[in-house]
C-alpha cells in the first residue's frame, strides 16, 4: 500500500501498485472496519497481470491517489507493473467524482509525456485544481505539468540535475545498504513532491537523493519558458536524507518521511532544521502523506525493505497505515 488520501468529509482511499505480485485491488476505499472496497468499481480493478485488457479504461499499476482542493479524487496510474515500463496505453490521471463514486475524466499520458523507462510517482495540485504536478521517478527524473481541463500534458526540467537521483546515495534499512541479492542498489529520481498552500511554490526531491528543490508553479506553467530559462528558477532549498514522501501543509509547515529511521520529521517551515515528530520502528518505510480535514496527518508505511525486490523468499509485502497528530510544532 503506498498511496492514501482522505476527503473533506472523512473518505479514505488507498492504492496498491502492482510491484512484485499481482493484486486484486489497485484502489479501494478504506472502509470504518478496516475492510477495502474496490474504488470507484470491479470493473475498473478487473486489471490483471496475466489477462492484460484496456489499459485505458482499467488500474493497471496504481502509484498515487490524491485530493485536489474541490474534493475531487485523483488516480495517478504509472502502468508500469513490476517498475518494468509503462504498458502501452496504460499511463493516464483518472478524477473520480465522489458524489457519483463514478468516473468523471481519464487523461491519457502518452509516451511524449510518458516514455519507456518512466514511472510516474506523485501528484500535487493548484489550488484551483486547473494545474496537477507529477514527478517521474524512473530513469530520467522529470516534473509533468497537467492541464487539467484540456488534459493537454508536457514533461518540464527533464533530466535536470534536480528532478535526477543522486548516485552516491545508497538508502539504508536496519543500519545496512539496501540492495538487492545480486548487489544492486536503489535508484529512484524525482519522488516526493510538495506544493505550498497559496499554490506559488513546488517542492520535491530523489528518494534516493538528500536534497530539496523548488521552483515557481508560475514557471513551470509557461510552457514557452525555454527549458535553460527554466532550470535556472530552480532553487535549492536544504539539505535532508533520504525522503518517499513530503508535504506541506496550511501552515507552511513541511513533513518528511525518513524510511531509514521509520520517522516523520517537521520543520517549522522549507529549510528550516527538521525535527522528528513521530517514530516507531513498526512504521517501517514510511511512504506517502495525506492530511485529513481536523489536521490529522496519515501517513502509509509500505514496508519496501520488506518486498520481494530484497528478499525473494517473501511471499507477500506488509503494509501499515499510521495517524499522527500535528499538534503544537516549533523548531
Amino acid at each position: 500500500m503506498t498511496g492514501i488520501t482522505v476527503s473533506a468529509a472523512n473518505r479514505t482511499f488507498v492504492c496498491l501498485p502492482r510491484w512484485t505480485v499481482d493484486v486484486p485491488v489497485s484502489v479501494a476505499e478504506l472502509l470504518p472496519d478496516g475492510a477495502l472496497r474496490a474504488y470507484p468499481d470491479d470493473r475498473w480493478n478487473s486489471w490483471r497481470n496475466n489477462r492484460p485488457s484496456e489499459p485505458g479504461s482499467r488500474f493497471v499499476c496504481v502509484q498515487s491517489v490524491v485530493m485536489d482542493p474541490q474534493d475531487n479524487l485523483w488516480v495517478l496510474d504509472a502502468a508500469a507493473p513490476n517498475m518494468a515500463g509503462p504498458v502501452p496505453g496504460g499511463p493516464k490521471l483518472v478524477r473520480i467524482d465522489l458524489r457519483s463514486n463514478s468516473v468523471a475524466q481519464v487523461i491519457a499520458l502518452g509516451p511524449a509525456v510518458a516514455p519507456q523507462g518512466s514511472y510516474l510517482n506523485d501528484v500535487r495540485f493548484d489550488p484551483d485544481g486547473g494545474t496537477a504536478f507529477i514527478t517521474d521517478s524512473g530513469a530520467r527524473g522529470a516534473i509533468l505539468v497537467v492541464d487539467t481541463a484540456t488534459g493537454a500534458a508536457r514533461r518540464a526540467l527533464d533530466g535536470h540535475p534536480s528532478t535526477q537521483f543522486e548516485p552516491e546515495v545508497v538508502p539504508k534499512s536496519d543500519g545496512r545498504e539496501l540492495r538487492r541479492p545480486n548487489g544492486r542498489a536503489m535508484q529512484s529520481a524525482a519522488d516526493g513532491i510538495a506544493i505550498s498552500a497559496v499554490g506559488t511554490q513546488l517542492y520535491w526531491q530523489a528518494l534516493t537523493g538528500r536534497t530539496l528543490y523548488r521552483v515557481p508553479t508560475a514557471a513551470l506553467r509557461d510552457a514557452s519558458l525555454p527549458p535553460d530559462r527554466l532550470g535556472v528558477q530552480v532553487e535549492r532549498i536544504g539539505q535532508t536524507h533520504v525522503a518517499d514522501g513530503l508535504w506541506l501543509d496550511a501552515a507552511n509547515r513541511l513533513y518528511v518521511t525518513n524510511p531509514e529511521t521509520s520517522a516523520i520529521e517537521v520543520a517549522t517551515a522549507p529549510g528550516a532544521p527538521l525535527v522528528v515528530l513521530a517514530q516507531d520502528p513498526r512504521m517501517r518505510w514510511p511512504d506517502t502523506f495525506s492530511q485529513g480535514p481536523d489536521g490529522v496527518l496519515y501517513v502509509t508505511a509500505s514496508h519496501i525493505q520488506d518486498s520481494p525486490w530484497f528478499h525473494p523468499q517473501a511471499r507477500v509485502t506488509p503494509s501499515s497505515i499510521w495517524r499522527i497528530g500535528t499538534g503544537a510544532i516549533s523548531a
